[in-house]
């Protein structure tokens, strides 16, 4: 059947068409939304394949995405909460077993075998097709699928990409609408391309025996199978816009990061963008929405919100490296946001949110997380289903959201959203910043002499474990760049392709600074306040960007001189002597880094057949020698 076969290019037709089936009660069947061959040739053999009793493609209408709201209301796979309170807001639970992303279960499948390296879960194409494709033989008769086309990045930038992705979840349709541009919009940036990236998904038995999330980069392909967690079945998400855009962006010379943008606007006017990467638990998005401190605010100093997780990068007319957010919402951790924590991704939640694997409180039919307040609801339902008294549940120790619960939230309500937000010739950055949770090694802030040296100290990135994690405390765990878990192809070629792109971009790249806002006294008490007080380090970086204040070099890199981080007003939490030790660099701590980043390269990397560039054994180098001076 094809019901709007004679309206093909034309979306105003398309879209009213659509529009006027659901009026009438029903879900709008249609065979298509585009002529484009390469699209209806793929929908057809994912439709061979898992044979669903219907098709439905996604337009993006309004009508077409309240009609499954609704679906999902009857069914009971969404639940509608206060609309008063929590307009346009609803309430998701997974199963027990599918709760967050399974690295141990996700894939990267190329024809290279080098590409089966540290950090990296490799087979070859061939072998993973045949072991999943019964997998997905017939698994959705019974059920309807979805056909999602979505645009990653701003619709008309020459910079975004399409994919379209196959689905049997409408909790799946209604995410991917917050974190992308779906529906016919996406189909007219694609036009006749053949260049999108194709993406099967089938909850199929929520079996986590047979739970895959696998990534083909050299097909454009994901296949996600037995899974109806967030992060491993929207498609668009880490699984094309990290792990198949950084092997585009490999191939075609640009650069997909697990970056933050945010812009810095000071009383003149004047926006400076940084882009920043850190491993989880180190504040990335509440940097990204970060308030000014009043000593800030007052002066009119801004800080605007581009993107909170992922940034796709491209040298510019001008030379100069341009960032866009190739996402259109954000996909936060619940637990621990708060109106201390991040006030503007609280305020963002508020109306046309999907919240998932948090508590219900029946009384006013809203959510609650731990760290949202102290006040748990009474009558709760905690993540799983269960009906509890909240109050007593969590005084024994009983979690009423999972510590993993989630909150899609669209972009548009962010109180800081950038107005460059949507600009499809991106950001120019200012400077890059690399970041982790370091007790004592690490200083509070400091600069790299160069670009390679600062792909040097991304490769580096590193957080300890803390009282609060399994295991030992204080052990280090290494992160290159925040992308561990979501490399595309050989880890060292990645680190190769950053040292390239230092080339291109020459002397107009950004500068590379770290920070750690995690430093610690004798007795384990974290000395830096952090939160909206990281303006102070940001503002440092700005001016030593532009050539405003010095810095001090040492062994590791430029260092604030004394006095020149802004400390008015917390004086009597950062006192001298604390910014002595905010400031320290201990060059017997640093030679033992250098000698465990010596060997990580050579066993944790080179020896499982990571191409470690010679470059970065000369940062290294280069770093021992100025520490054996110092």
């Amino acid at each position: 059947m094809n019901l709007i076969s004679d309206f093909v290019g034309s979306e105003s037709k398309i879209t009213e068409i659509s529009v006027t089936f659901i009026e009438k009660g029903e879900l709008c069947l249609m065979s298509s939304l585009t002529s484009n061959q390469h699209v209806l040739d793929w929908v057809k053999e994912m439709e061979d394949l898992m044979t669903p009793d219907k098709t439905i493609w996604i337009d993006g209408s309004e009508g077409q995405l309240r009609a499954l709201r609704e679906e999902a209301f009857k069914t009971g796979e969404l639940t509608e909460l206060n609309q008063e309170k929590l307009p346009g807001c609803v309430l998701h639970h997974t199963a027990k077993n599918d709760v967050a992303r399974v690295e141990d279960r996700t894939f990267i499948c190329t024809s290279n075998k080098a590409d089966d390296c540290a950090m990296i879960n490799w087979m070859e194409p061939t072998a993973m097709k045949a072991k999943l494709t019964p997998l997905y033989q017939g698994v959705m008769k019974g059920r309807t699928m979805y056909v999602i086309p979505y645009c990653m990045g701003p619709v008309g930038s020459p910079f975004s990409k399409v994919g379209i992705e196959v689905t049997d979840s409408i909790y799946v349709v209604l995410n991917m609408d917050i974190m992308t541009r779906i529906g016919i919009k996406a189909l007219r940036q694609l036009g006749d391309s053949n260049d999108f990236v194709r993406g099967q998904h089938a909850r199929a038995d929520i079996d986590a025996e047979n739970r895959y999330i696998v990534h083909f980069p050299e097909d454009n392909a994901i296949w996600s199978i037995n899974s109806g967690y967030g992060g491993n079945v929207l498609l668009g998400k880490k699984c094309f816009a990290l792990r198949i855009a950084c092997y585009q962006g490999y191939k075609e010379g640009w650069m997909a990061e697990h970056m933050l943008i945010l812009g810095v606007e000071d009383p003149s006017g004047h926006v400076d963008y940084v882009t920043a990467a850190f491993p989880s638990a180190c504040g990335k998005t509440n940097l990204a929405m970060l308030i000014p401190p009043e000593v800030y605010a007052k002066k009119g100093y801004k800080v605007w919100t581009v993107g909170d997780d992922i940034a796709w990068m491209h040298v510019g007319a001008d030379g100069r490296l341009y960032a866009i957010n190739p996402e259109n919402g954000f996909f936060g951790v619940a637990p621990g946001t708060n109106e201390k924590s991040n006030p503007n991704a609280l305020a963002t939640t508020r109306q046309g949110t999907i919240f998932t694997n948090v508590a219900h409180n029946l009384t006013d039919n809203t959510v609650w997380w731990e760290g949202l307040d102290k006040n748990p609801p009474e009558d709760a339902q905690e993540w799983t289903g269960l009906a509890v008294d909240g109050k007593e549940y969590v005084a024994n120790g009983g979690k009423l959201a999972h510590p993993n619960s989630r909150f899609t939230a669209p972009a548009t309500g962010c109180p800081c959203l950038s107005k460059e937000f949507n600009n499809p010739d991106g950001v120019p950055v200012t400077a890059m910043v690399f970041g982790g949770r370091r007790a004592k090694t690490a200083p509070l802030v400091y600069q790299s002499f160069s670009w390679n040296h600062g792909v040097y100290v991304g490769s580096s990135m590193a957080s300890e474990t803390t009282a609060a994690a399994a295991g030992a405390v204080g052990v280090v765990r290494r992160d290159p760049m925040a992308m561990r878990p979501f490399f595309g192809y050989n880890v060292g070629d990645y680190f190769a392709h950053w040292l390239d792109m230092g080339k291109k971009l020459g002397d107009k790249a950004p500068k590379i600074f770290h920070v750690n806002w995690f430093r610690t006294d004798d007795e384990g008490h974290f000395i830096w306040p952090g939160f909206g007080d990281n303006m102070r380090v940001l503002d440092w970086i700005i001016k030593r960007v532009e050539g405003k204040v010095d810095a001090v070099e040492t062994p590791i890199g430029f260092l604030p001189k004394k006095g020149d981080i802004n400390l008015k007003g917390i004086e009597d939490e950062v006192t001298s002597e604390v910014e002595d030790k905010l400031l320290a660099v201990d060059v017997d701590l640093w030679k033992k880094e250098i000698a465990e980043m010596r060997r990580y390269y050579n066993d944790d990397i080179k020896a499982k057949g990571g191409n470690i560039p010679q470059a970065l054994f000369d940062e290294l180098d280069k770093i021992e020698a100025r520490l054996n001076k110092a």
